[in-house]
């Protein structure tokens, strides 16, 4: 069964990255509509984690609605971390070298779309995607000890 949200020309997804130790292990957490998604990505800093949870949304989405559809869709972000939407907005730059190349590929990715918004947040608002990073986080930062 389809959800409901794909069916919308306007989706709003919840994006959440995250890392135990700055780097250290990392995770992100997507939410669009009733759907969860996340994945351990690895040893990261926060900011890493979050472009990518961005990037997998991006990603994600293209996969459930098409080309077609994708480009008939505006697509609303809500991330908690403001330094990311600032920089997704063009308001800060982009100072770590790691994050320009992620920066990139969402830049590329929001040409797909017919609008695509990056909102802050607060973290109470994007609790569902944060519960995402965590649980993943919690199972492998378990199985590195």
């Amino acid at each position: 069964m389809k959800d409901s949200a794909l069916f919308l020309s306007k989706i709003t997804v919840h994006t959440d990255g995250g890392s135990r130790g700055n780097p250290g292990p990392a995770a992100i957490g997507v939410v669009i509509g009733s759907k969860e998604y996340g994945e351990y990505v690895g040893v990261k800093t926060n900011n890493q984690a979050e472009y990518l949870a961005v990037i997998f949304a991006f990603k994600k989405l293209k996969q459930m609605l098409g080309k077609k559809k994708t480009r008939e869709t505006e697509v609303e972000f809500k991330i908690d971390s403001e330094l990311v939407v600032k920089q997704l907005n063009g308001q800060y730059k982009i100072l770590e070298a790691e994050l320009q190349p992620h920066f990139l590929e969402i830049w590329n990715s929001r040409l797909d779309f017919k609008k695509v918004t990056f909102a802050h947040v607060r973290r109470e608002e994007n609790r569902a995607a944060d519960a995402v990073v965590n649980k993943i986080l919690d199972t492998e930062v378990h199985a590195w000890r």
